[in-house]
C-alpha cells in the first residue's frame, strides 16, 4: 500500500522534472541559484519512485537510513531558507508529513530559494547578524547546508542503487535533462 500511495502521488507535476531554462547570464545571482537547481534536479531524480524498501535502506554502521537522510535533506532547505530570509509557507509540520508529502515540500523549497536568489539585488543581502554581534556571510550558506543537501541527495542516490531500485536511467545529471 505505500509503494502505491508513492508511486501515485509521484504523479502529480512537481518542479526539477528537469533543470528550467535560465538566460545565460553569469551574474552572481543565477550562477547560485543554477547551482540550487542542480541541487532540485539531483534530489527530484534520487527520491523519485523511491520504495518502502528503498525508504528502509541503511548501510552497515550507525548511519542514517534513507528516511532519515530525506528529513534531513529537508531540515537542510529550512534552514537555507532561513538563513536567505525567505518566509516559505510549509504546507505541514515536518512529523505530520508522509514521504511524498516531504519530498513535494523539499523540492517546492529548492525552487523558492532559486527564485528569490535570482531575484536578489546583491547576494550580499542574504549576511545575517546573529544576537547583533556574530556576521555569518552567504559563503556560509553555499559551504554549509547547500553543499551538504547535494552531498546527501547523493547519499540517497547511492541508497536505492544499494536496494536494488537505481535511479532511471534516462536522466542526464550534466545537461539537467531527461532522454525521451
Amino acid at each position: 500500500m505505500l509503494f502505491f500511495t508513492i508511486s501515485t502521488n509521484s504523479q502529480e507535476t512537481l518542479p526539477y522534472y528537469q533543470i528550467p531554462d535560465m538566460e545565460e547570464n553569469y551574474s552572481a545571482q543565477n550562477i547560485v541559484a543554477r547551482m540550487v537547481d542542480g541541487l532540485g534536479f539531483r534530489f527530484y531524480w534520487s527520491t523519485e519512485g523511491l520504495r518502502a524498501e528503498d525508504l528502509a535502506y541503511q548501510p552497515k554502521g550507525d548511519g542514517r537510513n534513507c528516511q532519515q537522510t530525506v528529513n534531513h535533506l529537508y531540515d537542510l532547505t529550512k534552514m537555507m531558507l532561513r538563513l536567505t530570509k525567505i518566509d516559505f509557507k510549509q504546507e505541514k509540520e515536518k512529523d505530520k508529513m508522509t514521504f511524498v508529502e516531504m519530498r513535494k515540500q523539499t523540492l517546492l523549497n529548492i525552487q523558492a530559494l532559486s527564485n528569490h536568489i535570482q531575484m536578489s539585488e546583491n547576494l550580499s543581502e542574504f549576511t545575517l547578524k546573529i544576537a547583533g554581534e556574530i556576521t555569518v556571510p552567504f559563503f556560509n550558506v553555499i559551504n554549509g547546508p547547500m553543499s551538504d543537501a547535494i552531498w546527501h541527495a547523493g547519499q540517497i542516490a547511492s541508497f536505492r542503487r544499494s536496494s536494488g531500485n537505481p535511479i532511471n536511467s534516462k536522466v542526464n545529471h550534466f545537461t539537467g535533462t531527461v532522454r525521451e
